[in-house]
């Protein structure tokens, strides 16, 4: 069995999708948000290769093509902005100013927990991107001579904690303006917070879609910088 599992190139492909399905059956079923139907589909799939004692590597045969669609499923996160760009053009300064803030205080925080901690500093360059989508943030790991898988980890903590924990903070804060929530999500937790956004609300998608591309622009620009910070 391991065997077949092994030589299939579509082993990954299609365990992954599998695993989602899954989540997204307990996700509806047990309505907390605890569970993700994402970080259901990653724990499924950890504990299935562990348990058949298969690579990453075999894994990944498969695994990798839905790579293909990660760029353009973040192009359409457009939509939901395109039928509210109304609410764009009436809080554009708004928009801007904060998603910055969200931005400078990301990546200026990450510097001041690193040094606390006696981080190592290629650690420190790898969490910088931390926030932005996974296609931007692997162009910026590259550029600032960060580790990519650990990138990719750090994009994921972000990620499941912005969906997860995104209507504890705003019930515990009071926030209750829906373009002030899809900003925090989109800006802190990029795609994976941003399906979350969808969820809450049309105007907390498109709001959330927009700050993924803006929070990436800025990023792109300040993690170059701060990565000489150190």
């Amino acid at each position: 069995m391991n065997e077949l599992l092994r030589d299939s190139i579509y082993f990954g492909f299609a365990l992954t999708l599998a695993a989602y399905w899954i989540g997204l059956g307990v996700a509806r079923r047990l309505k907390v948000s605890l569970c993700n139907p994402l970080l259901v589909a990653t724990i499924l799939i950890v504990v299935f290769l562990l348990a058949l004692d298969i690579d990453v590597e075999t894994y990944n045969k498969g695994a990798d093509y839905l790579q293909w669609f990660l760029t353009p499923s973040t192009v359409c996160l457009a939509v939901p902005l395109y039928r509210k760009v109304q609410v764009l053009k009436d809080n554009l300064w708004a928009i801007l100013t904060g998603v910055l803030s969200g931005c400078v205080t990301s990546v200026a925080g990450i510097l001041v927990l690193c040094k606390l901690a006696g981080i190592d500093e290629v650690l420190y360059r790898s969490l910088l991107p931390k926030s932005i989508t996974t296609a931007m943030a692997l162009g910026v790991a590259e550029k600032i001579g960060a580790l990519p898988a650990v990138t990719i980890i750090a994009i994921m903590v972000a990620g499941f904690t912005g969906a997860i924990l995104s209507p504890v903070m705003f019930k515990l804060f009071r926030i209750e303006e829906p373009v002030a929530q899809g900003l925090a999500i989109g800006t802190c937790s990029h795609a994976l917070g941003t399906s979350k956004a969808v969820e809450i609300g049309e105007i907390q998608g498109a709001m959330s879609g927009l700050a993924i591309v803006v929070a990436g622009v800025i990023t792109v620009v300040l993690a170059p910088v701060m990565a000489g910070a150190w």
